[in-house]
């Protein structure tokens, strides 16, 4: 990927100098989500959540990615900053040929545990979006992880996970998370988990029409680039998760989707690059 260079978005929270308080979540890949599932969706009053997160948050935020002694971890910090740039100059076109403004989500690095406005996270639960204070949180030894752990190397993987989370937050601008917050409460909790997995298929097919549209503006993916994004999508898929956890594979415990279904829809969206053809709450595949 050819990133080096480029604009790197000025909406970023660098809080790697600080650390964070408060209940820890833990669930790995994935465990936050759960437990925004738990609260966002079924109606735990969230501003109980702000307060609990605002007073452990007494701390200077640095505006920007800050320079730091580890120089390998700043060079992802400018990657994800670039990345998150990439994202806005596609949302903010593709919002305005439907007459929309798109409001720019901010994204907070941080190490090993800091606080948002859904609860206090801690680095096992991997990059997650929090719908109440629109913002990406990301604790960068994820990436590391991702390749060394979960056998996703390059760096359009990473890129394809910051573009899902971002595709969360398109999904929340567009109202669907609100949609489907309203139909998972009429349903039982098997039919309900169903329709959480299928929203983060559809953030798995936001995340490539992003990469559609960005190659379209920006030319900078290169030979492997796609392959790299399919194959971290295959490797986080929930079934692969289960069988590496040693457990039997539970499709009604699926929280993301199968290996296949999550590279499907990611192929999806970046093959078409048309918003109208991510509908992954009527499509089963």
């Amino acid at each position: 990927m050819k990133w080096l260079g480029r604009r790197q978005s000025g909406n970023v929270e660098d809080r790697r100098g600080f650390s964070g308080g408060g209940l820890a979540i833990g669930g790995g890949i994935g465990g936050l989500l759960i437990y925004l599932a738990i609260n966002f969706f079924f109606g735990s009053d969230s501003a109980n959540l702000v307060d609990q997160i605002s007073s452990n948050q007494q701390q200077t935020e640095a505006r920007g990615v800050v320079e730091t002694k580890d120089a390998q971890e700043d060079k992802i910090a400018e990657f994800s900053a670039t990345v998150l740039a990439l994202t806005e100059d596609v949302w903010n076109k593709l919002f305005a040929e439907q007459g929309m403004d798109y409001r720019e989500p901010v994204m907070v690095l941080f190490r090993e545990r800091t606080g948002s406005a859904c609860g206090s996270a801690n680095s096992a639960v991997g990059p997650f979006y929090c719908p109440a204070d629109q913002k990406v949180y990301l604790d960068l030894s994820f990436f590391s992880d991702l390749q060394t752990r979960f056998g996703a190397a390059g760096d359009f993987a990473t890129a394809y996970v910051i573009a899902h989370e971002v595709g969360h937050h398109v999904q929340q601008l567009l109202g669907t998370s609100e949609k489907i917050q309203r139909r998972m409460q009429q349903l039982s909790e098997k039919e309900a988990n169903k329709l959480s997995v299928a929203l983060e298929l559809q953030a798995d097919f936001y995340a490539g029409v992003w990469a559609h549209h960005n190659q379209q503006m920006t030319k900078v993916m290169e030979a492997g680039d796609l392959e790299e994004a399919l194959n971290a999508a295959r490797a986080i898929g929930d079934d692969r998760l289960q069988k590496m956890s040693g457990r039997e594979v539970v499709p009604d415990a699926f929280t993301h989707g199968t290996s296949k279904q999550r590279a499907f829809w990611f192929k999806k969206g970046y093959t078409s690059g048309d918003l109208k053809q991510g509908d992954t709450f009527s499509e089963n595949y």
